[in-house]
């Protein structure tokens, strides 16, 4: 008998799996440990910023993008216009098209009540774990382990960010801390392991090198221009590994 998740109907996938659910949010508690101070420090620096408590709150329930929300929150803090914030942001979040265009496959004919909340729920924790899930079973859909990712990441945000608002309030100078520090481990930990092809390490560098030399660049551009830098970078060494295989096979 053929693994039910193995079936193209939807009726299929709907079913519940609470074993795939359960190992989905397990996977991801080495990733939410490294969030934890992320969140914390996300709460503390909005509402020092002069977003209200609701405002922050709303921002991690319902845009739930750390990197954006701490891009946005710094253009708040500077006065800075609603079309720069969205414009910055936009870019910022942009890498989450790329991480879907990637899960695609996985996914292919789940409804839209499945794709929506699995792409409005997608971080770069989630997307690290589930793609590594994926690459090990690829003839498997893996929407509920996903889903299990999702919720624990989701969850742990909503409940620093909350941490974030009141230890703020209560000490001074939560963000000379330190904890911005837990940010960079975090993401560090993401993108080395999903670096096994050479255009993969060329948009890593480009991106790394490029970041450096913009980040003086006035409301954080400087990482619009890094992504991009990278992106193309990548595609380009892509593009020219293929036509040299190409040759190669001619040949």
């Amino acid at each position: 008998m053929k693994d039910p998740e193995r079936y193209p109907d939807n009726q299929r996938a709907d079913t519940f799996n609470k074993r795939e659910l359960l190992l989905g949010a397990r996977d991801t508690l080495p990733m939410i440990v490294g969030a934890i101070p992320f969140g914390i420090l996300f709460g503390a620096l909005a509402t020092s910023a002069g977003m209200s408590v609701y405002a922050t709150m709303a921002m991690s329930l319902f845009v739930f993008a750390g990197s954006s929300q701490f891009v946005a929150a710094t253009l708040i803090s500077q006065g800075v216009g609603v079309a720069v914030i969205v414009m910055t942001t936009f870019f910022v979040n942009l890498r989450h098209a790329l991480y879907s265009a990637s899960l695609g496959p996985y996914f292919k004919g789940l409804k839209q009540r499945w794709l929506l909340p699995l792409g409005f729920l997608l971080t770069d924790e989630t997307y690290a774990v589930v793609i590594k899930r994926a690459n090990e079973s690829p003839e498997k859909r893996h929407h509920w382990y996903c889903l299990g990712s999702s919720i624990a990441m989701y969850v742990n945000w909503q409940l620093c960010t909350l941490i974030g608002i009141t230890a703020g309030n209560a000490l001074e100078n939560l963000s000379g801390w330190g904890l911005e520090f837990a940010m960079i481990v975090t993401f560090i930990g993401i993108v080395v392991p999903l670096i096994t092809r050479m255009p993969m390490l060329v948009a890593a560098l480009v991106a790394i090198a490029v970041g450096l030399l913009t980040r003086d660049i006035a409301h954080n551009l400087g990482l619009i221009v890094a992504s991009v830098a990278g992106v193309a970078a990548g595609y380009m060494t892509e593009v020219i590994s293929e036509r040299n295989a190409a040759g190669v096979t001619e040949q």
